[in-house]
């Protein structure tokens, strides 16, 4: 069983950490998030750290759980986070126009995706991919929730490995029909 929950969060000099009732708000000279965790849980701030408790074993589920995502907060506000995808086959472009990412897939017509509030989108060229897409933002959840939707229009597949992969991922292609025997 983890033991995620009883580790305290360091507040780093300049960030504020605000709780009223059942919400944290965490800010920075710049940003601010907010989060309103479950009853059944305490959060207190003493020695400039944040603690996190649990009334009873029946919250035990969440004690860990508002552990990280405050930790996540703090994060983010202070450093960001960032995650890549990269555009991989012939002819499979991204551009950015405005506030829109254009991507042409191999489809009769350019997929448009609407960058929201929050997020900052980049485009650069690669190495080895036709396109770089850096998704980039102050909330963990969100910025991976939109780099998964941005992947989602066009999955790599396992021959060619074409379409859009995380930075980071590794797609072991397999082996097409042979001809012959």
């Amino acid at each position: 069983m983890s033991r995620i929950g009883k580790n305290p969060i360091a507040i780093p000099s300049g960030v504020e950490v605000k709780i009223g009732g059942n919400t944290v708000k965490v800010k920075w000279p710049k940003w601010e998030l907010e989060y309103t965790y479950p009853k059944g849980v305490n959060v207190v701030v003493e020695d400039n750290q944040v603690k996190v408790s649990i009334e009873s074993d029946d919250y035990r589920n969440f004690w860990g759980l508002v552990r990280t995502l405050i930790a996540n907060m703090i994060e983010g506000v202070t450093k960001g986070f960032k995650k890549e995808l990269l555009v991989v086959w012939v002819g499979y472009n991204a551009k950015l126009q405005w506030d829109t990412l254009v991507l042409s897939l191999g489809f009769s017509h350019p997929v448009e995706y609407k960058v929201p509030k929050g997020i900052t989108i980049t485009v650069d060229k690669a190495p080895k991919a036709q396109a770089k897409i850096i998704v980039e933002g102050i909330d963990k959840q969100k910025v991976w929730e939109i780099a998964a939707k941005i992947r989602a229009f066009k999955k790599p597949e396992p021959y060619k490995g074409k379409g859009i992969r995380y930075a980071d991922e590794v797609i072991k292609l397999k082996q097409g029909k042979t001809a012959g025997k």
